[in-house]
């Protein structure tokens, strides 16, 4: 009798242990401890934006062969996807005639809209915690106001020039478009790095094509419900190359949802707060996949909003 009441409560604990397991969520954002001070010192609110210094500009601009620009920025307005409550409404203002004899008119436009946040859009480092914790430790109640952040502001990020890098994930899987929530791996971006001949360097700008962005403007409600993108192991396996940024054509440049049901969009507390790597999302990449453009020197500017968490953008690649 004892040893069969000791089976059933063995029996018990390792039924418990195993659904304990298995209900643990695969990600868990590293305590301050292990990521504080960052790698750049502490205090630093660049990140990865450290690698912005004149060789790497140098660098870039040996890439340049023909003069090409190729844009990577969506036009903004209303028509365009939006995440949640966000919005872009453009207002014209037309003045009266000025009176003087040359009959000056002059027209302005009043935007309403999360400027940081629409569109092709550029994530700083306040945009995103962990809990009450930011990039290398700064605290939203010490860094928030009612007027932007004190720390981290997207103003502070200026302009960055770097080798960029084309991860043609979508291409390399032989299809236009990659499925609806599909986990980009590893293998996937190793795959296609080698099919393109292309190694990382520190400080690239890594745009990864899924071919999401097909649908942008045309099925909105589809490429904002879900998207293919990568996963935590294929985002750490990146961050280890280490990048100035990391961008897709998609709106988290992650998958999602996740696969893992318990975690919401960690890539975001990956790349930005635990690692200070930007992030890039909705680029326009038809046109540079279509060339087989994988390296051209890339040029981005961030608005300069004071103490703001991010910035729609229109960045170019040339080559």
């Amino acid at each position: 009798m004892k040893l069969m009441a000791f089976s059933i409560a063995f029996s018990s604990l390792l039924l418990a242990s195993i659904a304990a397991q298995a209900q643990s969520p695969s990600w868990t954002p590293p305590p301050e401890s292990t990521r504080c001070p960052s790698k750049w010192g502490a205090g630093d609110e660049r990140g990865a934006g450290n690698h912005m210094k004149p060789q790497t500009v140098l660098n870039a601009v040996k890439l340049i062969k023909t003069g090409e620009v190729i844009e990577l920025g969506h036009v903004l307005s209303g028509n365009i996807p939006f995440s949640g409550p966000r919005r872009f409404d453009v207002h014209i203002k037309r003045t009266v005639m000025n009176p003087q004899s040359n009959n000056r008119g002059s027209n302005e436009e009043m935007v309403l809209s999360e400027i940081g946040q629409v569109g092709t859009q550029f994530d700083g480092f306040a945009h995103q915690t962990h809990g009450n914790s930011h990039y290398n430790c700064f605290k939203t109640d010490e860094i928030a106001t009612r007027t932007g952040f004190t720390k981290l502001g997207v103003h502070n990020v200026g302009a960055l020039i770097a080798r960029g890098v084309l991860i043609d994930v979508a291409g390399y899987k032989g299809v236009e478009m990659l499925g609806d929530s599909y986990e980009i791996t590893v293998e996937d971006i190793e795959g296609a790095l080698k099919k393109q001949n292309v190694t990382l360097q520190a400080g690239d700008a890594v745009i990864i094509n899924t071919g999401w962005g097909k649908l942008w403007g045309k099925e909105n409600a589809r490429f904002s419900k879900t998207c293919p993108g990568i996963g935590v192991k294929a985002a750490q396996w990146l961050i280890a190359k280490d990048p100035m940024l990391l961008g897709s054509d998609n709106w988290p440049v992650e998958v999602a949802p996740n696969p893992d049901a318990q975690i919401s969009l960690p890539v975001h507390q990956l790349a930005l707060v635990v690692n200070g790597v930007h992030l890039l999302e909705n680029l326009k990449l038809d046109e540079l996949a279509a060339k087989q453009a994988y390296e051209f020197a890339f040029i981005i500017q961030p608005l300069k909003i004071q103490g703001g968490t991010g910035s729609t953008v229109a960045p170019i690649a040339v080559r």
